[in-house]
């Protein structure tokens, strides 16, 4: 398969490997169980790597995985463990994977609810529990500001919690930046970041809820650790 984006690590243990899936994969839970069977398996072949899903809930709660079985509700994961694939799954919402110096590994899903609830900040969290120092983020594709539309009340609630999140459509309403929320939680956390690119409404190559409603797929922000 081919990724929109791939990069690899060298750290203490060995090599990570981060990489954002395109609209080729849909890897969404709504996906029919032998389109998304089809794609986990074309990324298992292509990672060397076992994936791990979450089912995500929009919450800020991280989910440390010790074992390739479970589907836990989380917005987080964390793992020390060689040879698997954490997945963080979007359709607009910011998708994020983190890699430490010192070989540990985290996902993220970084929806609305997410953002305000600092979902990206407790994972940070957890990893450095975990002994992770070096850390690194990587910022997937996600619907930009200009183009994430939402009622004013929601704006002003968001933003009240994270202010870098208040912005304005590219037609003059209100909207939300959630990438850019999410950039300010890992500045204060102190993780430097490489920002991937692309609004998941405007790119007919990513999937995106705003552009398709129902019939969205999801991408995945997938990061793996091999010895």
């Amino acid at each position: 398969m081919t990724f929109l984006f791939h990069d690899t690590v060298p750290v203490a243990t060995g090599t990570v490997s981060v990489a954002f899936t395109d609209a080729s994969l849909d890897l969404g839970d709504l996906a029919p169980d032998d389109v998304r069977a089809a794609g986990l398996a074309e990324l298992a072949s292509a990672t060397g790597a076992t994936p791990y899903l979450m089912h995500q809930v929009h919450g800020a709660t991280v989910h440390e995985v010790t074992t390739t079985d479970g589907f836990p509700d989380a917005d987080g994961l964390v793992t020390t463990d060689v040879g698997v694939a954490l997945l963080t799954r979007a359709a607009d919402c910011v998708p994020v994977v983190l890699v430490a110096e010192t070989g540990e590994i985290g996902a993220a899903h970084a929806g609305r609810e997410g953002v305000r609830r600092g979902v990206v900040t407790a994972t940070v969290e957890r990893l450095r529990e975990l002994g992770a120092d070096g850390l690194r983020a990587w910022v997937g594709p996600h619907i930009c500001g200009g183009c994430y539309e939402v009622p004013e009340e929601m704006r002003e609630d968001i933003a009240a919690t994270v202010p870098a999140t208040r912005a304005t459509t590219t037609w003059g309403t209100p909207s939300l930046d959630l990438g850019a929320g999410v950039l300010a939680q890992l500045t204060a956390a102190g993780v430097p970041v490489v920002e991937v690119g692309g609004c998941t409404r405007e790119d007919e190559r990513l999937h995106s809820y705003r552009r398709d409603g129902a019939a969205a797929g999801r991408l995945a922000g997938v990061v793996w650790r091999t010895a």
